[in-house]
């Protein structure tokens, strides 16, 4: 299977010639490895992983011999499972001034982040990677950074081309791992069965001590029925006959493994009456369509809740390309006591850019007045507009575009 560039490649490279070790963190199977490796080759680079339990008995008894064993530059994989390696790879940072040493990855778990923090403080440059996005699978790339104006729109569109329904929620019911690729019906359901059978129940196991395996099956079916919506940590409980706080921390535990993620409400000391309870999205689609039974691309495609599965692919494309790109941005969405909502709030540059998605080709405009619900807080509103299946840039006013979903 031919190696797909991964978009975060550019950040890291750049990372690794900066700083002494650089960790690579994301859910399992979404590329970690593979993009590491491919990016040693033609390098004298050690690789060790720590799902060997021998090199994690040996990081975990003796970490000075650990590196003896394994020499530097190093890849070390899945470097949560022996903690007491951070302290060591600390000395060695200390003792040397070449950057790019250590380069790890890891599940992005609670206790590890903790560990990283206090040990490798000022030492390590923290990434994250996610599953393959719909530009990195079509081998499309955008040099411009985003600003959603018009220009940068219509720039974006000529590498893009257009936008295909189909195309799209093919996409979406088959996700982003890169073992699905070519995936046919039958290797896609047996695929996520092993994956939430084998690696996840043994990661919330490790993670956050969770083992009745019926409960919290039906915990990530309930998760995936509320995907895009408010978190409800009472219909999360009631569905998984848990309490609603062992709800909280078990989708706390599934956002520390990059399985699910937590999209924050806005929140604004100027503008009063703001909800402050999160959305849920899946990181990748095809697992949440496979937890709700979706078994074709055109019944999720011709379902009730496709509206749903297109906004969560729009924030976890937005999510991912924010996650590599130069310029750094906080997500969040809107929501007030009168119910008036704004799918979408990017945060850049002390602008705020507010975006509707619809998955219609031909949404209605009105929907940007909404927008206006912002121009009482304190930063200025930017350019915006409504995300949607439409084959082309189309502008609405001066601020404001209907968005083709694959400009990301």
């Amino acid at each position: 299977m031919n190696y797909i560039e991964r978009t975060l490649e550019r950040k890291f490279l750049r990372m690794s010639s900066s700083f002494k070790a650089v960790l690579v963190t994301g859910a399992r199977q979404v590329g970690k490895t593979t993009m590491l490796r491919h990016l040693a080759e033609g390098q004298n680079r050690t690789y060790v992983s720590l799902d060997n339990l021998m090199a994690r008995d040996l990081a975990q008894s003796d970490p000075a011999l650990f590196f003896q064993t394994y020499k530097l530059p190093i890849i070390i994989d899945e470097i949560q499972k022996a903690p007491r390696l951070f302290e060591q790879i600390k000395i060695m940072c200390d003792e040397s001034e070449e950057t790019g040493r250590f380069w790890l990855t890891g599940s992005q778990q609670y206790g590890m982040m903790k560990n990283v923090r206090e040990s490798l403080a000022g030492r390590v440059c923290i990434l994250e990677l996610y599953s393959l996005s719909k530009g990195e699978m079509d081998g499309v790339s955008f040099q411009d950074e985003l600003d959603f104006s018009l220009p940068c729109l219509l720039e974006r569109q000529k590498a893009a081309g257009k936008t295909d329904v189909v195309d799209i929620f093919d996409f979406i019911w088959r996700g982003g791992m890169p073992q699905m690729r070519s995936a046919d019906a039958e290797l896609r359901q047996e695929y996520y069965n092993s994956y939430i059978d084998t690696y996840l129940m043994r990661d919330i196991a490790e993670a956050g001590g969770i083992t009745d395996a019926v409960r919290f099956h039906k915990f990530l079916r309930a998760c995936a029925a509320l995907t895009a919506e408010q978190v409800s940590y009472k219909t999360l409980a009631d569905t998984a006959e848990i309490s609603q706080p062992t709800a909280k921390e078990w989708l706390r535990v599934l956002e520390g493994l990059g399985i699910v993620y937590l999209l924050q409400a806005y929140a604004s000391n100027e503008l009063k009456r703001l909800v402050k309870v999160p959305k849920l999205y899946f990181c990748d689609t095809g697992l949440c369509a496979h937890l709700s039974m979706w078994l074709t691309r055109d019944t999720l495609l011709n379902g009730a809740v496709s509206g749903h599965y297109f906004e969560n692919f729009v924030v976890m494309e937005l999510v991912k390309y924010f996650a590599y790109a130069k310029e750094k941005a906080n997500l969040s969405y809107y929501r007030d006591s009168g119910a008036r909502e704004i799918d979408l709030l990017v945060e850049s540059d002390n602008l705020i850019h507010p975006l509707e998605i619809k998955r219609s080709a031909s949404p209605d405009r009105r929907e940007i007045k909404k927008y206006t619900a912002l121009d009482k807080g304190l930063l200025e509103r930017g350019c915006g507009g409504i995300v949607c299946m439409c084959e082309r840039v189309m502008p609405i006013d001066r601020y404001n575009c209907f968005i083709p979903c694959n400009l990301f």
